[in-house]
């Protein structure tokens, strides 16, 4: 019986599947179709292969394409209903309106601002200490900047030069969302933040000449529980000379913000640290590697590895107006970006160039979502430390947790990030075999199965047709149709002990799909 459901759990997206040379496509995963060129990243990441010898993996099919646009758009897992639709419509533009359609979405702005404040650090308790009021006024102008979509220039030079109250100019949080007040602390955050780089990586004299324009930050405490005012010290007036980190002398007058000095040189077209940041930022976020990996360490120590894509990402996020969603459309459009994740090649490389999409598990955050969206019943989030009490709605999904500080035990086993750093990989999303446990023998996800009044609806509608209770379990857990062998194999499973038995062997398929690779894994 274990190997008939090792067959559902997805045996296709075993390593030994994955590894094999050149094949024919592997149903329902991939489709038959040429290579076709969708735009120019498309030239470029095809250009270096062809160099490399190195063979493009399949165009992935409707239906993972349909769920994994889902999940790297708006971090969530689509309904049966939903990919039924899709796949009844004939428009041969179906993906590009699909792209569009998520990205005016709601569910967009919470989800990408579920990265941005891990980036930004966004977080009420220790070590970053915005407290609960600071952490949900700046938690709500990132999601309004996302839902705006306001240019990337300008949301960042609201970060880089505000002053005043952390409740009622949220930007200034930035200030207060670090391990500490010293320019140093300060100065690196910047460099991490906008410019990709690792300030310990700098020369001495680098980073000190950075660390002057941060220098004159000061902060005022008021009589209002925990909120300051970040504003410019007044009681330094000398003027300032200081060297910019492209090695640029610059003198700043009396009285003059030095941190708008370095956002008007930052924040320039042809400044390529701020565009190169960004432009590879969203890039890694949606393809799952950084045209410089890591994202945030970038530098002359770790070249691009195709720096034509690159800058071709850069220039056309300048020359949008910096329109990150233009950005993201002329990823998700691409044939890079929809091609699917089984390689094609053997290449020690496939993956660092993009021959093929990289698998990656789901974030903690959209995998509790998804199995609450699937079985029900809602998750709980509270915070009793430190006061206000906060509670959320038990309606509110997890990925709009405004607040780091609130978690649960899923969240942390699954790799949520602490929020103290702003590191890319402060967010681990590499399975473990506590994760593998939990999934498998936990009464936290026992009860959400054998509990969920959506699984009895699916055997109601079934009423016994074990083929039709089939159906209703993949196109609900996994997005699709069980292929022919598949559902051989979970309606003997279901019919294994009769009618008595129907109800617990229910649960033993939905618990091995929800323990598959392809669910737990963005594919």
């Amino acid at each position: 019986m274990q190997k008939q459901l090792a067959l559902v759990c997805g045996v296709l997206f075993s390593s030994a599947a994955i590894a094999a040379p050149p094949a024919p496509p592997v149903k329902p995963f991939e489709q038959a179709e040429p290579v076709k060129l969708q735009n120019a990243i498309d030239v470029h990441v095809l250009k270096q292969l062809k160099a490399n010898d190195i063979t493009p993996a399949h165009l992935c099919s409707e239906e993972v394409f349909f769920r994994r646009v889902h999940i790297d758009v708006i971090g969530t897992v689509p309904r049966d209903w939903q990919i039924r639709d899709f796949l009844k419509n004939k428009d041969p533009k179906k993906r590009a309106k699909l792209i569009d359609q998520l990205l005016n979405k709601t569910e967009f702005a919470d989800y990408w601002a579920l990265k941005w404040c891990d980036l930004l650090r966004v977080k009420a308790e220790f070590p970053i200490n915005l407290w609960p009021n600071g952490a949900q006024a700046y938690h709500r102008w990132i999601h309004r900047s996302i839902t705006d979509n306001k240019p990337y220039d300008q949301f960042a030079r609201e970060l880089l030069t505000s002053s005043g109250s952390n409740f009622r100019v949220p930007p200034v949080n930035f200030y207060r969302a670090m391990q500490g007040k010293a320019p140093s602390t300060i100065a690196a955050s910047v460099a991490l933040t906008f410019m990709g780089e690792r300030i310990e990586n700098w020369p001495q004299h680098r980073r000190e000449n950075m660390e002057l324009f941060f220098s004159r930050v000061a902060f005022k405490p008021t009589a209002e529980w925990k909120e300051e005012i970040v504003h410019l010290d007044p009681a330094v007036f000398a003027p300032l000379d200081a060297t910019l980190p492209n090695g640029q002398r610059v003198h700043i007058k009396a009285g003059q913000d030095p941190r708008h000095v370095f956002a008007d040189w930052l924040i320039t077209d042809s400044n390529l640290y701020f565009s190169r940041n960004i432009a590879n930022r969203v890039w890694a976020w949606l393809i799952g590697r950084g045209i410089i990996h890591e994202p945030d360490d970038a530098g002359g120590h770790n070249p691009p590895i195709n720096p034509e894509l690159l800058t071709y990402l850069q220039n056309e996020l300048v020359q949008s107006d910096y329109n990150l969603k233009h950005l993201f459309r002329l990823i998700l459009n691409s044939r890079t970006y929809q091609q699917s994740s089984i390689s094609q090649s053997n290449h020690p490389r496939a993956e660092a160039m993009f021959a093929h999409y990289i698998m990656r598990r789901l974030e903690a955050e959209v995998l509790i979502d998804a199995l609450v969206g699937i079985f029900g019943p809602t998750e709980k989030y509270s915070s009793m430390v430190p006061e206000p009490f906060t509670f959320i709605p038990e309606e509110h999904r997890t990925i709009t947790l405004a607040d780091g500080s609130i978690s649960s035990s899923f969240l942390e086993l699954f790799g949520r990030p602490a929020r103290d750093t702003g590191y890319e990989n402060e967010r681990n999303n590499h399975p473990t075999d506590a994760q593998r446990m939990h999934m498998l023998n936990s009464t936290h996800i026992q009860k959400k199965i054998t509990r969920s009044w959506r699984v009895r609806d699916w055997m109601r509608k079934a009423k016994g047709d074990t083929k039709r209770l089939t159906l209703l379990l993949y196109a609900n857990i996994l997005t699709r149709r069980p292929t022919s062998e598949e559902e051989a194999v979970a309606v003997k499973y279901l019919k294994n002990g009769g009618r008595k038995n129907l109800k617990n062997n229910t649960h033993d398929l939905a618990w091995a799909l929800v323990n598959s690779k392809e669910f737990m894994f963005r594919h």
